[in-house]
């Protein structure tokens, strides 16, 4: 754990310089094959035939009722596709594609344990590799690039780079990044840099129950012109004739709360809280899928001991600690 004066140093870290965080536990497979890429079209919500080597895209994958079981990055290369998950939802989305390859020219593989990944935070990510102009293009793109003496995989996000390498290299390129300006930081600054940006997490926000337009994912997640999918009709039905009677919000609270506290509007509950974490910017924030009732300006309370908190849109602007 991070000392009480931490937080705030790496937090600056990750907003204006370069933080360096391990995230190699995240679940990675890999599908190669001639049909790999007809076979996973039918199996997420985005365009995966449409991404050209060194592209990418963000998906899920659902139910036929159009619940998540789980979200992925997509990679393509070459000569595969590179997929990373998180690593409570690794095993049944192996399983799950496994059973669907029958009758596809394609083969999935496990990664996790042969490859390592880390991720750069930070407005300062894409310089400290060499790569300043990675951070004009698009999310998700990425190149092979070599550090020193070694081979990785940079890839666009959000907020800086992730660097993919095999795992008995990991050491070397933490090392090597160290030399390069990259400052480790703690999870905290990393999660508190996600919540004020408003993307939701599996296990976290998102789970079984979840639909992605419920959880603002449809722009980044879904293709409404690419062919059927497990999961289509209810994606495409909700998003051009329904309204979902859940969304995903910011929450600032006045006080203390933890995850899983009830949030309340009135007299009814209408949500409970998902990830919650301290800015330095902004105090006390919480992600939650709230129903719609609890519109942007909403007064609620949060917890057993009823904390006052408002309903905000994402994400987390400095509007929002006015």
């Amino acid at each position: 754990m991070s000392s009480l004066a931490e937080p705030k140093t790496d937090y600056q870290t990750v907003t204006e310089g370069c933080g360096l965080f391990d995230r190699s536990e995240r679940g990675k497979l890999a599908l190669t094959g001639p049909e790999a890429a007809a076979f996973l079209q039918g199996q997420v919500s985005n365009d995966v035939e449409a991404l050209s080597p060194g592209s990418g895209c963000y998906a899920t994958f659902l139910t036929p009722k159009g619940k998540m079981l789980g979200d992925v990055r997509i990679l393509a290369t070459a000569d595969a596709l590179l997929l990373d998950t998180e690593r409570s939802t690794l095993q049944a989305l192996f399983n799950l594609a496994r059973r669907g390859l029958l009758g596809y020219r394609a083969e999935l593989h496990k990664r996790t344990l042969e490859r390592a990944l880390v991720s750069l935070l930070g407005p300062q990510s894409a310089s400290v590799v060499g790569l300043p102009g990675l951070a004009e293009s698009p999310e998700h793109s990425h190149a092979e690039i070599t550090l020193g003496n070694v081979s990785a995989r940079a890839i666009r996000t959000g907020v800086g780079v992730d660097l993919l390498c095999h795992s008995d290299q990991l050491g070397a390129l933490q090392s090597i990044l160290r030399h390069l300006g990259a400052r480790d930081v703690a999870e905290d600054a990393v999660e508190c840099l996600r919540v004020e940006r408003g993307r939701p997490r599996y296990g976290f926000e998102l789970d079984e129950t979840v639909i992605p337009e419920e959880a603002g994912l449809n722009e980044r997640a879904v293709s409404f012109s690419k062919g059927c999918y497990v999961g289509q009709e209810t994606v495409a039905r909700l998003h051009w004739r329904g309204k979902p009677n859940r969304h995903l919000r910011g929450i600032r609270l006045s006080g203390p709360a933890v995850t899983g506290d009830a949030v309340v509007l009135g007299e009814r509950q209408v949500g409970r809280l998902g990830t919650v974490a301290t800015s330095p910017r902004l105090g006390p924030i919480a992600l939650a899928l709230v129903r719609r009732e609890a519109e942007p300006g909403s007064e609620v309370t949060v917890g057993e001991t009823s904390v006052p908190a408002t309903v905000v849109e994402l994400p987390f602007s400095d509007r929002t600690a006015e």
